[in-house]
């Protein structure tokens, strides 16, 4: 008699990790379901250092209280890069989280991860996607010289190459799953800082309030920043938050979008590779959007997410969906953004 072939052994369930730039979007990102959230101080250690945006002491404390119990993790961004007149700050930084209790923080800078390794060795460290750790011995050198245990891929990758990766280390990885796209290479884009005069990467702002102006104009609703126009819209037109890699300039005469369109990512329709893959957690972009779009997003993935695992080989994505997530994504569209890659 034949013996019965063994069940299929469950996938590990992959994590949904999602923005929580004010308190209100952490309470609505953990209702919808968020297995972790991510979050900032309110000063340029992270890198959507905006007004309006981020947690002082307390509210961070109540918010580390308020996800612990419903079940969630909360993860620091210490994703900007410390200058030698500055280094105390981002030390400072990571004392203050240690101390208010947070799950893990997510560094980019390797002397801020070798000082936290050194002084805080419980406390555990994820490797921002600022780190641009694009191959496993990137990774794997991270994680022999300061314990990381989980690292934030680029969003530059294939699904191919983001496969390789995952298969040569031990340690955790995370992907980006939906939210804004940026052809520059994660940690090392300066470009703003031609127009504003301040780099992302040290103050935390890719294009700062302070340097951003909107104008209605007789030929449309104008944006600028630092003195820059990058866009003119119409009144049928959804204008977008000005970056310069989404401008739209005047280039031999005709006028387009020379670096990128607005767009979003959306790889729901990968969920079953990335999860059979391997891929330990699935990442939302968004800290600066409304809880709107946090209670949106969450809980689109968390019905994605769920019903993946539940249904593997069946697993379809919905029109409702896509139709929601289309209604908050840049531009009104969305794109797969390098893990498709037809030419390859």
């Amino acid at each position: 008699m034949a013996q019965a072939a063994a069940p299929e052994a469950p996938a590990r369930r992959l994590k949904l990790v999602c923005p929580a730039g004010t308190p209100p979007a952490l309470k609505i990102a953990v209702d919808q379901g968020a297995d972790d959230v991510y979050l900032g101080f309110k000063d340029e250690t992270n890198a959507r250092n905006f007004a309006g945006l981020n947690f002082d002491e307390r509210s961070l404390r109540e918010g580390i209280d308020y996800a612990h119990r419903k079940g969630a993790q909360v993860l620091l961004a210490l994703n900007t890069f410390p200058q030698p007149a500055t280094w105390r700050k981002w030390q400072s930084a990571v004392d203050r989280a240690a101390a208010l209790g947070v799950d893990a923080i997510i560094v980019a800078d390797t002397g801020l991860l070798a000082y936290a390794s050194r002084t805080h060795p419980a406390l555990r460290l994820h490797l921002s996607v600022q780190g641009s750790a694009t191959s496993h011995e990137a990774i794997n050198f991270h994680h022999e010289r300061f314990g990381i245990r989980r690292a934030v891929l680029p969003r530059v990758l294939s699904v191919e190459q983001a496969e390789k990766v995952v298969s040569r280390t031990p340690v955790e990885i995370e992907v980006f799953g939906f939210g804004s796209l940026s052809i520059m290479v994660e940690g090392r884009c300066a470009l703003s800082s031609y127009a504003t005069g301040e780099s992302p990467n040290t103050h935390g702002g890719c294009s700062p309030a302070r340097a951003v102006r909107w104008q209605e104009t007789p030929r449309g609703l104008e944006s600028r920043l630092g003195g820059v126009l990058i866009d003119r819209f119409a009144a049928a037109d959804h204008p977008g938050y000005p970056t310069l890699c989404r401008g739209r300039f005047v280039v031999n005469g005709d006028t387009y979008y020379p670096f990128e369109e607005p767009t979003s990512l959306n790889t729901l329709e990968l969920l079953p590779r990335l999860q059979a893959m391997g891929v330990a957690a699935i990442k939302i972009e968004g800290r600066q959007r409304s809880p709107v779009y946090v209670q949106t997003v969450t809980r689109v993935w968390r019905e994605a997410i769920d019903a993946c695992a539940r249904e593997r080989e069946r697993f379809r994505v919905r029109p409702a969906w896509q139709e929601a997530l289309a209604g908050i994504s840049e531009g009104r569209q969305c794109t797969l953004g390098a893990y498709h890659r037809p030419w390859k």
